[in-house]
């Protein structure tokens, strides 16, 4: 069964391969479109991502190393998106967003999430976030914390303890992490389509690339595009899996 499976996975990417030949490939990477949608899904996935780790470590290390009254609450609330479908978690974004009250709060500040950039990014960060935060989480648990108890009863704070000591021990969940939350930023499509719209070369990155392509029926800039997205996703799993390996 599980030959079997491969197998079937093995023939569906390969497809993908197969069907553009090598002079269409070159000539849809360096096309306007797909340079612009490149350039886009790259600052963007790499905001995004910052962004992510920004909050996904100290997340994982609070649920992992504390107890308060709300815990199993919050800890639903963060890992709910994943259930959710992207397109889902999309139209709750813009219902935030595109609120009068909230939107007018954001305006003021020069933010203005709805069909631009700074949605995209948005979009990214609360697709990838609960993945993240589930791998941090399960670094901090695999860390033994008398390590930190150690730290503590030497005099070393809290924050001092938590950097020094807790950070470098978790270094390679930290990596896996980053990478997942990349691919993520990356692959995301039906929350960015709705938050930030598919506009041509406006807030086109590379998942609304393949979307429009195969809508206009340009097949050969859709596959170039699939082919962009899994060279990412499987750069990913590589690196998730030789870090798993070494952890």
């Amino acid at each position: 069964m599980t030959i079997f499976i491969t197998a079937v996975l093995l023939l569906a990417i390969g497809s993908l391969i197969a069907v553009p030949t090598w002079e269409d490939i070159r000539q849809n990477i360096w096309s306007p479109e797909m340079r612009f949608s490149l350039k886009l899904s790259m600052i963007t996935g790499l905001v995004s991502t910052f962004m992510v780790m920004f909050f996904a470590i100290p997340i994982g290390y609070t649920l992992s190393r504390f107890n308060f009254w709300g815990k199993g609450f919050v800890k639903t609330i963060i890992d709910l998106p994943v259930a959710f479908p992207e397109l889902v978690l999309g139209l709750c974004l813009l219902l935030v967003f595109g609120s009068e009250f909230f939107g007018n709060i954001l305006n003021s500040m020069g933010l203005n999430f709805v069909f631009t950039k700074q949605g995209i990014v948005v979009a990214q960060f609360f697709t990838a976030l609960p993945y993240a935060g589930r791998i941090m989480k399960s670094t901090f648990d695999y860390i033994n914390p008398r390590m930190e108890f150690v730290s503590r009863s030497l005099g070393y704070s809290m924050f001092e303890t938590f950097f020094n000591v807790s950070l470098p021990l978790a270094r390679n969940g930290i990596l896996a992490s980053t990478v997942i939350a990349f691919a993520r930023c990356i692959g995301t499509f039906g929350t960015v389509l709705i938050l930030a719209g598919g506009s041509y070369m406006q807030t086109e990155v590379l998942p609304i690339t393949l979307y429009l392509n195969i809508s206009y029926g340009n097949m050969g800039m859709a596959l170039t595009s699939g082919i962009v997205l899994m060279i990412v996703s499987f750069a990913a799993i590589f690196v998730f899996e030789q870090t798993e390996a070494s952890l």
